[in-house]
């Protein structure tokens, strides 16, 4: 009985988990807001470390929050191997220099969608991606999702 009783009090606390939506432009927008008021608040320096730390507010797995200069060097990212970085030429899967859009987005209106193709580390495949970009002060904040 114990066991079942068990079984069944973590079946009903992962459900939820398990069938959790995938991350929506709404969340991947509310995301990047949330982000620029943290960077108005406390400062770049906080934001880069609360990005590189993964942390839960700016990291939920699917979705996360990025930082690019305007010049379109990686300042701060979850895979700390890019920080530091200048992958402004590297294409996408079709080719589409993508990240020159972001910059090109952040440096004029301001704030918008880039569309790509990118690589899903949960399928292993080449999906469609779009990221909503946020320039906050110097700098482009940006949270992407797989389209469905």
């Amino acid at each position: 009985m114990m066991k079942t009783t068990l079984a069944g009090l973590l079946l009903a606390l992962c459900w939820p988990l398990a069938g959790a939506a995938a991350p929506s432009e709404k969340d991947a927008v509310a995301l990047a807001e949330r982000g620029a008021r943290f960077l108005r608040a406390h400062g770049k320096s906080e934001m880069i470390s609360k990005i590189n730390s993964k942390d839960p507010e700016f990291n939920q797995g699917a979705l996360y929050l990025a930082m690019r200069d305007l010049n379109g060097i990686t300042v701060a990212h979850p895979t700390t191997a890019l920080i530091g970085k200048d992958l402004m030429d590297v294409p996408d899967a079709d080719g589409k220099l993508f990240r020159h859009e972001m910059v090109a987005l952040a440096r004029g209106k301001g704030s918008g969608w880039v569309d790509y193709k990118f690589r899903n580390p949960a399928t292993g495949k080449v999906e469609a991606k779009t990221t909503y970009v946020l320039r906050v002060e110097d700098v482009a904040l940006e949270a992407g999702i797989y389209k469905p």
